[in-house]
């Protein structure tokens, strides 16, 4: 929620939870991703969050 209307790449959120030997590329903040995705927008009409394809992720109104 701090982030909203900014874009955040995997890099950052990998650095925020993990440290910096994290591997970014594994599909672990995927699938969490995934976990908020079904906690924020399945059932509703309006998405909140987006993938910005080769970017990052945004909080954001369609």
């Amino acid at each position: 929620m701090l982030n909203s209307g900014q874009v955040v790449t995997r890099t950052m959120i990998s650095e925020h939870v993990w440290n910096d030997d994290f591997d970014s590329f594994s599909n672990v903040i995927n699938v969490y991703i995934n976990y908020l995705r079904k906690k924020i927008d399945i059932g509703f009409d309006k998405k909140l969050l987006h993938s910005l394809r080769g970017t990052g992720y945004i909080l954001k109104e369609e």
